[in-house]
């Protein structure tokens, strides 16, 4: 199937092929995002959509392109499969809903989860409206691993209301004790 996949991926106009670990994939510009999902629809007979899916690529802080985009379709007579995979920073996405409807859902989730602006309107499907931050980010605070102690669980011999023998350790992504608000003295939410 991989060679098969391969074969697809080099039809692809304007495309980077590239294979590791046994999957090919059809790197196109930002620009060329909804052309290649075009052909791969017409042309290629990719008509089934399988998923779209976002990976945040870039550094916390760093500038210029940050999230990789990756569509997935598949031809349902051969049951092969391509691979598209494009690069976006600031500049919107442009939507491959109108090819695959089934996409809507997957590109206002990456819009909600990851921050991608996209080309049309992305209204909140998983967060409430007054939730801040995008969850799935490198870049985001795991909030909760402050609030609960890590690894989550009162070890046997421990009451739960004194401090371990041992030191505990923080996972990745929990920043150190200051942060946060703090409680006051006499706070009603208590």
């Amino acid at each position: 199937m991989t060679a098969a996949s391969a074969q697809l991926a080099a039809l692809v106009t304007g495309a980077t092929v590239k294979t590791a670990f046994g999957q090919t994939t059809a790197h196109v510009t930002l620009e060329n995002w909804l052309t290649a999902a075009r052909q791969a629809h017409d042309d290629l007979g990719c008509t089934a959509f399988d998923w779209l899916g976002v990976e945040d690529a870039g550094r916390p802080g760093a500038v210029g392109l940050r999230h990789a985009v990756y569509l997935h379709v598949l031809d349902p007579e051969t049951k092969l499969g391509l691979l598209l995979r494009t690069e976006v920073g600031d500049e919107p996405l442009p939507s491959v809903a109108e090819v695959w409807a089934g996409a809507a859902w997957h590109e206002r989730e990456a819009a909600e989860m990851f921050g991608i602006t996209l080309s049309g309107p992305a209204p909140h499907l998983l967060l409430p409206d007054s939730f801040t931050g995008h969850p799935l980010r490198k870049d985001f605070v795991l909030a909760s691993r402050v609030v609960r102690p890590w690894p989550g669980r009162v070890e046997p011999g421990e009451d739960g209301t004194t401090a371990p023998s041992r030191r505990r350790m923080a996972p990745p992504g929990v920043p150190d004790p200051s942060w946060g608000p703090r409680r006051l003295e006499g706070d009603p939410n208590d």
